[in-house]
């Protein structure tokens, strides 16, 4: 059998190519994956930058820190505060008595022309990173400033939100962040709580000195803790391992379906040659390791050769996501050896998988196939693939029946509504032959009531290959629907909580600080510890006649759900009336009215949400307190929270202030007024654009990987098939060109046929992504969210038409090429 298979390989050298570069470029894929999450695994610890040169850095409480049990194991589970505590003074008073104590200060600068995303520091701090002065000298009074960079120089004047001030001094940059120092005094007035400190003394005497305190002591490494994101890296490399995962799945899945469909329909044309071997004395056994044996071969060459491609691609692949953004400057594969192991299996192990039905339905073949002429598929579907393919589709339907009426939530989320097509896909893709032939008949109905034979011959031609058409129109369908639901999924998505924010905001005007100018950066995405208004500005906004002015800001809230998860939820610190004239919240129960010091606004997402019970939860600082539920919001997309009163939000500063118009105000007025009181005024629409959602880089980057992969598959995929079946049919071809057909009407005919079948294949992803999006849909309507359901016709359009000209380009081609030859010498060297 071995020696049959690797003579089938050099004569059918076409029939495998197809199979062999995609699972060539699948275990390559597979190894890059791999080898990306082995370097992660091994990632260094990020080494401290601002305080580099700090002895030792004294922070204020910034975790909560909570018991939990599952059974008898108990544990604690730590989340980071939304606004964390200064640094006691009894325990400052008690540091300065070991050494020098400098207070450090972050906040937010923006300056005209300048670069996004500076941020102010005291210049006491500069020599822990280390900065020292290149150009200039250091700043003495309140409009002096040093700059990191050459974004400008010594001598300058630049106007901030801050004031205008005059660049006296420039250090080298050090990479991770654009600086700007004031003096000491100036950047305690900008930003009076202090949440960390340096001290010049031994780390044994601090800690002794601050022992019992609630506070943080940092040395060594640890004092990367005090800058800025420390948690950065670690869910950078957690945002990329679960986009590779991701990509690997769908290469696996995509790998599985093209060597099933390519070796399903290479049994299919191979009819004769093994009922030749059956008439010869082959067994039903022997058919079968025959073509195991090709796929074996095939699979061992592939992931061989995968496995090369992937030492190649790794380090390219991971200098180019640390160029984009997704990875840390200090990523870079590693020299592990298991990922070369994993894909070398996972390619021989889907070559198998691909091959196992194709070679039970290749042992089935009788010795009276060698007589048979008729290229009809009178039984294409069998009875193994209407069970399988029934049985997934129902799986699809009840799974997704379960979810609507338990947790329609779990829909929404990514994880979710990437993994779910994969099952309607291969459902459809079993069930294809039964859907071909009608499906066929149907979109050639109008070409074939067309005057001459061209659009009768495309129908009945599509309609008789079921097998081909079948084949050729998986990949299509694989990339249709994967486009349709995914892309189709995030914008639903992004549409419901537009929706959910144009519904909630009332408001005629919103001002947010200059600060926060940027439309990108709404208050609702901002730090929650970023300056907002001071309290002069708030009290000239509530001063402005003829408008209802509702002042909040960006919070948390903790609580412990079930004794073993501590959650964190965003909240909105507000006053109870000005927040009810100003914003329509989504409420099931209760009255925002009804919202004091002592209750506080949740979702039906909560464990506890019955207006009147009480729930222990953990404020934006720490603090613990029993919280009356005033009232209850639906629980929509998710994304709407919890409301509190400012007295529940200690530290918490203000960063929205939302305004109504009161009866017969004039809106130019009021808006002028707004301006004149100071902060970034934007009107309701100008708003909801800004603070449209969108989706985030790490999940566009996976989508445009995944389906880059799939479509890439789908050409690979579409020529080989396209080839097969156009060699198949050269006696077809021989016999329109005798029949009188001129060489361009024939080519015009195979073009018309490839068009046909990759239109079925769309018009089948097309209903599969359809039934997804139906999904989605229903969950957002269960959970209180009216928005249109979203369909990305122009992504669809790019793909359908990719894959159009690949299926005609690659029918055309080998049909142009064979008939150079005459009609005659075509049909007689036409080979089975």
């Amino acid at each position: 059998m071995l020696t049959i298979a690797l003579h089938t390989l050099r004569t059918r050298w076409s029939t495998f190519l197809g199979t062999f570069v995609a699972l060539s470029l699948g275990v390559a894929l597979l190894a890059v994956m791999g080898l990306t999450l082995a370097s992660s695994l091994d990632a260094p610890e990020r080494q401290p930058e601002r305080f580099a040169l700090a002895p030792v850095v004294v922070q204020g409480l910034n975790t909560l820190s909570v018991p939990t049990s599952i059974g008898p194991h108990v544990s604690r589970e730590t989340r980071r505060l939304a606004h964390p505590r200064a640094v006691p003074e009894a325990t400052v008073t008690a540091l300065k008595g070991l050494g020098t104590v400098i207070p450090d200060r972050s906040f937010p600068v923006r300056a005209e022309g300048g670069p996004g995303h500076l941020v102010g520091h005291p210049w006491s701090t500069a020599a822990f990173a280390p900065y020292e002065i290149t150009e200039g000298r250091a700043p003495r009074t309140a409009d002096e400033v040093v700059v990191t960079g050459d974004w400008t120089h010594p001598g300058n004047r630049l106007r901030t939100d801050h004031g205008t001030v005059r660049v006296v001094g420039a250090v080298l940059s050090r990479g991770f962040e654009t600086a700007v120092f004031y003096t000491d005094a100036r950047a305690a007035e900008l930003s009076p709580k202090s949440t960390q400190l340096v001290v010049e003394a031994a780390a044994r005497d601090v800690r002794e000195a601050v022992e019992g305190d609630s506070v943080h002591v940092l040395t060594g490494s640890a004092r990367r803790l005090a800058d800025p994101g420390p948690d950065r890296d670690r869910e950078a490399i957690t945002a990329m391992n679960a986009l590779f995962g991701t990509a690997g799945g769908v290469t696996a899945f995509v790998s599985v379906f093209v060597v099933a469909s390519t070796f399903a329909f290479a049994v299919a044309q191979r009819r004769r040659e093994f009922g030749l071997l059956r008439t010869a004395g082959a067994t039903p056994g022997q058919i079968r390791r025959t073509v195991c044996a090709e796929a074996l071969l095939v699979g061992v060459l592939a992931s061989a050769t995968g496995c090369v491609l992937g030492s190649y691609g790794a380090p390219r692949l991971a200098a180019r996501v640390v160029d984009v953004g997704l990875a840390p400057g200090w990523f870079a594969i590693g020299d592990a050896k298991w990922p070369y192991h994993m894909a070398f299996w996972t390619g021989l192990l889907v070559a198998l998988l691909g091959v196992v039905a194709a070679s039970w339905r290749a042992g089935r073949i009788g010795a009276a196939q060698a007589m048979r002429e008729a290229s009809v598929d009178a039984r294409a579907m069998t009875w193994g693939r209407l069970l399988f393919g029934s049985g997934l589709l129902l799986t699809a339907a009840v799974t997704l029946a379960l979810a609507l009426v338990t947790d329609p939530g779990e829909l929404l989320h990514r994880k979710t509504y990437v993994s779910r097509p994969m099952l309607l896909i291969t459902a459809v893709a079993l069930l294809a032959p039964v859907l071909v032939r009608p499906l066929t008949r149907l979109l050639a109905w109008l070409p074939a009531r067309l005057p001459g034979a061209g659009g009768m011959l495309v129908r009945e031609n599509a309609a008789a290959g079921v097998r081909r058409t079948a084949a050729v129109a998986a990949p299509v369908l694989v990339t249709v629907a994967l486009t349709g639901s995914l892309l189709g999924a995030t914008a639903t998505l992004n549409a419901a909580k537009a929706t959910e924010a144009r519904e909630r905001t009332t408001a005629d005007f919103i001002v947010v600080p200059a600060a926060n100018a940027d439309p990108a950066e709404s208050p609702d995405t901002a730090s929650t510890d970023a300056p907002g208004f001071d309290a002069r500005t708030l009290q000239r906004l509530r001063a402005i006649p003829g408008a209802t002015v509702s002042a909040s800001s960006s919070s948390a809230v903790f609580v412990l759900e079930d004794g073993v998860a501590l959650i964190r939820s965003e909240a909105r610190a507000a006053e109870a009336a000005p927040l009810a004239a100003t914003a329509d919240l989504p409420l099931a129960a209760g009255k925002v009215s009804d919202l004091d010091d002592g209750s506080i606004i949740v979702n039906e997402e909560w464990e506890r949400h019955t207006v009147g019970q009480t729930v222990d939860v953990w404020l934006g600082d720490g603090t613990r307190k029993s919280l009356r539920i005033a009232a209850v919001m639906t629980t929509g997309t998710g994304d709407n929270g919890v409301y509190v009163t400012p007295a529940n939000a200690p530290g918490a500063h203000v960063d929205r202030v939302d305004v109504t118009l009161a009866a017969g105000a004039d809106s130019a007025v009021v808006a002028g007024a707004l301006r004149k009181a100071g902060g970034h005024v934007l009107t309701r629409d100008e708003w909801l654009r800004a603070s449209h959602p969108g989706t985030d880089r790490t999940t566009r980057y996976g989508f445009l990987l995944v389906l880059g992969i799939a479509l890439l598959y789908t050409g690979i995929s579409l020529a080989n098939t396209m080839v097969m079946a156009t060699s198949d049919r050269l006696r077809d071809l021989a016999v329109l060109r005798l029949a009188g057909a001129t060489r361009r009407q024939v080519l015009r005919l195979v073009g018309a046929e490839a068009l046909t079948v990759v239109a079925v294949g769309g018009v089948l992803g097309l209903l599969v992504a359809a039934l997804n999006l139906a999904g989605t849909q229903g969950a957002l309507s269960l959970l209180s969210v009216h928005a249109p359901t979203r369909i990305p016709w122009p992504e669809l359009a790019v793909v359908g038409t990719a894959c159009a000209v690949l299926a005609v380009t690659f029918s055309v081609l080998p049909a142009a090429w064979a008939m150079h030859r005459g009609a005659v010498e075509l049909a007689a060297g036409a080979r089975d």
